[in-house]
């Protein structure tokens, strides 16, 4: 399979997407067409004599004001107008804002960084990665910043660094796809991740529901969990993984387990976990047989012995003994120490668990680092972050504080068109057909299309890591590594703040006009 993978234009799979924008088209048009001969958007169509409804979608916002082919101030009858998109106010997930789900949209349909007027990099809670900043050369600066081809720039990393005679499984991008058990997600919505994880030679994990038949070819690039409830655990899936990972806790919901609400149990998902249809599924925190080190050992064991070549990955949640959790897992056994923060999630982690439980993640990961650098085996694993990673400048947020890479979930599911309705749980779940169990819901989403918009979601952000590794003058992802002196957090910064966007960056790398 070619590396890296195709980028092919994948729009909406809805007749009507959601744009920033509203371009309303007054009583006073006269259908010269104007418009739709200058918008190399395209926003603007002509069938025979009349004008089609614009598509909003495509709009350029006000920064197109500036340019020659700005739609409201050419119509010579004056009958244009823009205005912000209504439908916007019940966007209201202060961590996905409606600019970033607009923008990861973008990135999904087309592979590239988004336009001027979407906000692409961080979102609106107020804490969190959203109160990092990145520190960049100053815009003027940017281009004699570049010190290396972006063939040269690497962004791979290496999941097992034991030197223990198992495979040294390495993966293209710094970042993998996280658990999304079969009846959490669809399906279809696991096969796009799988097809996804496969052309960028990374991987997506089955989460604790079984492995699905149709996800055997994928075997190559799927992580395969063992979690709590033991949903779905057979020692031949096991057998047939490169990598396994025990779910100990999850940064959602850190001591309360899992659940799957018995609406969504189907037959097909009972029989997966060989339950019964119709009857919720709890998850019990914790593994009642692990209550020490060599508790947690045995487990390990138990996988290598199963499978002889496979990695194993561990994880945990954030408590304010990460570090000591962490340790105890690499003298375990562990290949990879999976921290997972409270960041993430989908509709079904409760409110009051991810705001309230265990430490921040921003705060975890250093803390992690600095402890394994201490202990003097911070070079023998592979430490892995996740818990609400949505951007491109999230992953280099993580990485720069002490990770080696990260996990991605629902920014996946945004790719798919989520709009983040926060109704996973209820009755048979989405009704975009992204996490649900409902086979006619499930068939909303088709895999072809579904793989491609998660491949250029990856494509945008492998460019934007690449361009942010060349700002720096690093050669690899792997330098990134715990240069803290490359962030800034806006609480203790003094003195102006200097933009972070890479996009006049990139735009110029690729010789666009500012679109």
């Amino acid at each position: 399979m070619p590396w890296p993978p195709e980028i092919r234009r994948t729009p909406s799979r809805f007749r009507n997407p959601i744009g920033k924008y509203k371009i309303h088209r007054g009583p006073a048009c006269i259908h010269c067409g104007q418009c739709a001969d200058l918008c190399p958007m395209g926003v603007h169509r002509r069938l025979g004599k009349k004008m089609l409804a614009p598509k909003d979608e495509l709009c350029l916002g006000p920064s197109c004001a500036s340019r020659e082919f700005y739609c409201i101030d050419r119509c010579p009858q004056a009958a244009l107008r823009m205005i912000i998109n209504p439908n916007l106010q019940a966007l209201k997930d202060y961590r996905w804002p409606a600019d970033l789900l607009l923008s990861t949209w973008r990135q999904a349909e087309t592979g590239e960084v988004p336009y001027a007027d979407l906000e692409y990099r961080v979102g609106h809670s107020g804490g969190g990665f959203d109160r990092l900043r990145l520190r960049l050369p100053a815009q003027e600066d940017m281009s004699s910043s570049l010190s290396e081809k972006e063939e040269e720039v690497s962004t791979t990393i290496v999941l097992n660094r034991r030197a223990d005679g198992r495979p040294q499984v390495r993966i293209g991008v710094p970042f993998y796809g996280g658990g999304m058990s079969f009846g959490s997600v669809s399906i279809n919505t696991m096969l796009s991740r799988a097809r996804a994880a496969e052309a960028w030679d990374t991987f997506t994990c089955t989460g604790e529901g079984g492995f699905p038949e149709p996800l055997r070819r994928y075997d190559d690039h799927m992580i395969t969990q063992v979690a709590t409830g033991l949903f779905g655990v057979r020692e031949e899936t096991i057998q047939r993984v490169r990598l396994v990972e025990f779910k100990y806790a999850q940064g959602a919901k850190p001591g309360l387990g899992g659940h799957l609400l018995g609406d969504k149990v189907t037959p097909a998902v009972a029989r997966m976990r060989e339950a019964v249809a119709g009857s919720s599924l709890f998850s019990p925190f914790p593994f009642h047989s692990v209550y020490s080190v060599e508790d947690h050992k045995k487990h390990i064991d138990w996988i290598k012995e199963v499978n002889t070549r496979c990695l194993v990955a561990v994880k945990v949640s954030t408590p304010t003994d990460v570090d000591m959790v962490a340790v105890g897992s690499y003298y375990a056994g562990a290949h990879i120490i999976h921290l997972d923060g409270s960041y993430g999630g989908t509709g079904a982690a409760p409110d009051i668990a991810k705001k309230n439980i265990a430490m921040p993640i921003e705060y975890a990961i250093p803390k992690v680092h600095r402890f394994l650098l201490e202990e003097g085996i911070r070079d023998q694993v592979t430490l892995i972050a996740s818990g609400g990673i949505r951007t491109a400048y999230d992953i280099a947020k993580v990485i720069a504080l002490g990770a080696d890479g990260v996990v991605v979930g629902t920014a996946d599911l945004v790719a798919l068109e989520c709009i983040r309705c926060r109704n996973c749980e209820s009755g048979q779940g989405c009704p975009r057909g992204i996490a649900t169990t409902d086979p006619e819901l499930s068939n909303l989403v088709d895999v072809e299309w579904g793989s491609q918009r998660i491949i250029n979601l990856y494509a945008a952000w492998r460019k934007q890591l690449v361009a942010l590794l060349q700002l720096w003058g690093l050669k690899s992802i792997g330098e990134l590594v715990g240069r803290t002196d490359l962030l800034m957090h806006l609480d203790y910064h003094r003195g102006e703040l200097r933009d972070d966007d890479i996009r006049p960056f990139l735009l110029r790398g690729n010789g666009q006009r500012g679109l």
